[in-house]
C-alpha cells in the first residue's frame, strides 16, 4: 500500500470541478462564508441629544458673554438726547473726540462744519506715538489740520509697559511740538503687560517726570477707572489731570477728580470714516482753555 497523504476530494456538482475540502476553511479554521458578528458601539439616542443640547447651551453662554454682553448698551433705550449715533450724557457743555490713523482719512472741513448746536465738538486728542519707536502715520497731518480748523488740540502717547519708559518719553518729545494753545500731553496707560504693579508705577512716573520737565506742564493721564484704582492708586497720580474711559453708562462711577470722560467708542460723525471715541470735558469752555499749556504755566507762575 502507498503511504501518500490523502486529500478529501469533493465534486462540485454544478461546475463538474473537484474541490479540495481544505479550501472550505479559512486560515482561522472557520468555514468561509460565515461572517463575524459586529458589536454595535452606537451611543443611545437620548445621550447624543443630551450632549448636543449641552454643547449648544455652552456655545450660547460663550457667545453672549464675549460678543453680546459687552455691547448690550447698544440695545438700551435712550431716555436722553441722541447725537452722533449715540445717547449723549446730559449736563455737559463741552464735547470732543480722539482719533488716530484707525479713523482713516478725515475730511476736516466737513468735521468742522458739522456742529450740533447742543453738543458742539470743540477739542480733539490725536494719537502721536506708541511704545519706543512708533509714530502714528496720520499724526502730523491730523495735528496740523485740527489747528487749521479751529479745534483745541492735544496729543497722546500709547504706553507700552514692556518698553523703556525713558525711551518712550524721548520718542514723544521728538515728534510732538506743542505750543501755548495746545492741551497738556497725554499718557495713555491701559495695560500692565508682564510687569508687576510696582514696576508699572515706577515706569509711568519716569515718563510723566520727563515729559513734564520738557513741556513745563503736568501731563494728563488716560485710563479706565478700574485700571487706575487697581494699578495707579498711588496718591502721586492724583496730582495729574485724569481722563477717564468708562463706556456705556449714564454717569461716571469714579468718585475721584477727573477732567475728561470718554463715554463711547462708536460715535458716528460726518467727515470721519470709521467710528470714533466721544468725550466730554468736565467744565466750561473757559475752563478748558485755561488747561492749555500757556494758561496752565501762567497760572502756576502766579
Amino acid at each position: 500500500m502507498n503511504n501518500y497523504p490523502i486529500s478529501a476530494i469533493k465534486s462540485d456538482h454544478k461546475s463538474g470541478k473537484r474541490v479540495s475540502a481544505k479550501k472550505k476553511y479559512s486560515s482561522t479554521g472557520r468555514k468561509k462564508g460565515r461572517k463575524k458578528k459586529r458589536v454595535s458601539r452606537n451611543l443611545p439616542h437620548w445621550l447624543v441629544r443630551g450632549l448636543a443640547l449641552v454643547l449648544i447651551v455652552l456655545f450660547c453662554v460663550f457667545f453672549y458673554h464675549f460678543f453680546i454682553r459687552p455691547y448690550a448698551y447698544r440695545w438700551k433705550p435712550c431716555y436722553g438726547n441722541k447725537e452722533y449715533g449715540v445717547c449723549m450724557p446730559s449736563g455737559y457743555q463741552v464735547h470732543g473726540i480722539d482719533i488716530s490713523h484707525y479713523q482713516g482719512k478725515i475730511d476736516w472741513k466737513k468735521l468742522a462744519k458739522y456742529q450740533s448746536p447742543d453738543y458742539p465738538l470743540l477739542f480733539v486728542f490725536i494719537k502721536a506715538t506708541e511704545g519706543g519707536s512708533l509714530c502714528d502715520k496720520a499724526f502730523q497731518k491730523n495735528f496740523k489740520s485740527a489747528r487749521q480748523h479751529g479745534f483745541i488740540r492735544g496729543a497722546y502717547h500709547y504706553f507700552n509697559p514692556e518698553t523703556s519708559a525713558a525711551k518712550q518719553a524721548k520718542l514723544f518729545i521728538h515728534w510732538v511740538k506743542l505750543d501755548g494753545k495746545d492741551l497738556p500731553p497725554v499718557l495713555d496707560v491701559e495695560k500692565i503687560g508682564g510687569q508687576s504693579k510696582e514696576s508699572l508705577v515706577k515706569a509711568v512716573k519716569i515718563w510723566l517726570n520727563m515729559v513734564e520737565a520738557y513741556y513745563g506742564v503736568k501731563p494728563i493721564i488716560y485710563t479706565s477707572y478700574k485700571f487706575k484704582t487697581k494699578y495707579l492708586s498711588d496718591s502721586l497720580f492724583n496730582a495729574y489731570p485724569y481722563w477717564i474711559a468708562h463706556y456705556y453708562v449714564d454717569s461716571v462711577e469714579y468718585k475721584g477728580q477727573w477732567k475728561f470722560w470718554q463715554h463711547t467708542d462708536v460715535g458716528s460723525i460726518p467727515g470721519v470714516e470709521e467710528n470714533v471715541d466721544l468725550n466730554i470735558f468736565n467744565g466750561t469752555l473757559t475752563e478748558l482753555e485755561n488747561m492749555t499749556i500757556r494758561k496752565n504755566i501762567s497760572a502756576r507762575m502766579q
